[in-house]
């Protein structure tokens, strides 16, 4: 359908011309719509792409892939039940813990959270707790010593540092000449956890399970187990956690990641659908400038077009001028855009650093998102829907304009000429 004659015409139609640059403006206006849509839409989903990796990752690193408990009460028997899991295919580790909510005080500085008692040897192959110390190690936590790590902002808001006591009180009730009185254990901070999650370091606290269960008076219970899975099998976890179930019994349930925290990921994943959608408008209104720009140039070659039908060329050959027109525009506008989103995909934290500080702003509240900073993933697969549903969008906004063209008479538009 497109030979050279055509090219060349619809190529020279694209560039200035002297007696007329407003055709040419508009193409330029057109482009550099169509390269500002798909900039904005690989920025947005590289940077929705990042914060779902990143949030999953560090949630992973903190919380188990499944999570193993008896119905009815503690689990007496754990040793027994960590060898079945283990059994399990694709089961990597697992390791027993201890859980409960509890207030922590120092001073006149209280606060609430959860205190999770682990034995720090297996704790470490079931999530990140080692490379996720800011200071102190986990080699600290023995049984009988009665240390602690707390999260970083855990310890920041009771004002306490490696060294320091903090009084952990539990909401279980212990009998006293004066009464009922909370069950309370002093402990000594013996690290600072730091996981990049505001939630938990807000209010984690671990020490070692042994602790954890005189604490808790679970004696030698363990609240459940923490099973983790080979990073390959993470989107198998509810297969993994059946397997698990079924192996146990009806006694025992298995709680993989996604029950856990499914709606949050499922809400990540319709917000980036929407924002496809949203900002897909944008490239919409390119193509509606691609339109525009069409049809003033169809009307301003009204006797360029007379000319060439006169000399033979056919309406056909007339209708794919102006497509390949507007397919140059929508080309060049693409390639702009593509080269755009991935520059500042690559280049996000620096523009948030900039914006933040030239207008005093905080793009992304750690308490409100969890995480300090914009992370960018970019995959290959969101770029060509991107660069398809441009060029969809170009090559669609070419028709009419292309039609009126190539209907109209020589002879009504020579005649004024």
């Amino acid at each position: 359908m497109f030979n050279p004659v055509e090219c060349f015409i619809a190529l020279r139609y694209t560039r200035s011309e002297r007696r007329n640059r407003f055709v040419s403006f508009g193409s330029l206006i057109s482009m550099l719509g169509v390269g500002l849509g798909v900039t904005a839409l690989i920025t947005v989903l590289a940077v929705m792409n990042g914060f779902e990796n990143e949030l999953r990752d560090r949630i992973l690193g903190a919380t188990a892939h499944i999570s193993v408990g008896f119905r009815e009460g503690s689990m007496t028997q754990w040793q027994a039940v960590r060898k079945q899991v283990l059994g399990v295919p694709r089961v990597a580790a697992v390791a027993p813990y201890v859980s409960g909510e509890a207030m922590f005080r120092h001073g006149a500085a209280i606060s609430g959270g959860m205190v999770r008692g682990v034995l720090p040897e297996l704790e470490a192959r079931v999530s990140s707790l080692r490379e996720e110390m800011q200071q102190g190690t986990t080699d600290a936590l023995q049984d009988g010593q009665y240390r602690i790590v707390l999260g970083r902002l855990l310890a920041q808001n009771l004002g306490v540092t490696i060294g320091d006591t903090v009084d952990v009180l539990v909401p279980q009730a212990l009998s006293s000449p004066l009464g009922l009185m909370p069950r309370m254990r002093r402990f000594v901070v013996a690290g600072l956890l730091s996981t990049g999650m505001y939630d938990f370091d807000r209010s984690l606290a671990i020490s070692h399970m042994a602790d954890a269960s005189r604490l808790y008076s679970l004696g030698d219970g363990v609240s459940g187990l923490r099973l983790r899975i080979k990073k390959k099998n993470l989107f198998n976890a509810p297969a993994i956690a059946q397997e698990v179930q079924e192996r146990l019994g009806p006694a025992y349930f298995a709680l993989d990641w996604t029950a856990q925290h499914g709606n949050f990921f499922q809400a990540l994943r319709t917000e980036k659908t929407v924002m496809f959608v949203i900002l897909a408008l944008i490239v919409a209104v390119a193509a509606f400038n691609i339109v525009a720009t069409l049809v003033m140039a169809v009307v301003e070659k009204r006797g360029d077009i007379a000319i060439l039908r006169t000399i033979g060329l056919s309406p056909y050959s007339i209708m794919a001028i102006f497509m390949l027109q507007g397919a140059i525009i929508a080309c060049v506008g693409v390639f702009l855009g593509v080269v755009g989103g991935i520059v500042l995909s690559d280049h996000i934290n620096a523009v948030a650093n900039f914006l933040e500080h030239t207008f005093q702003l905080r793009l992304v509240p750690a308490d409100v998102y969890g995480i300090g900073s914009l992370p960018s993933q970019l995959e290959f697969r969101d770029v060509l829907r991107i660069v398809a549903l441009a060029l969809g969008l170009g090559l669609l906004a070419t028709l009419y304009p292309a039609w009126r063209a190539a209907m109209g008479q020589p002879a009504e538009a020579l005649r004024y000429e």
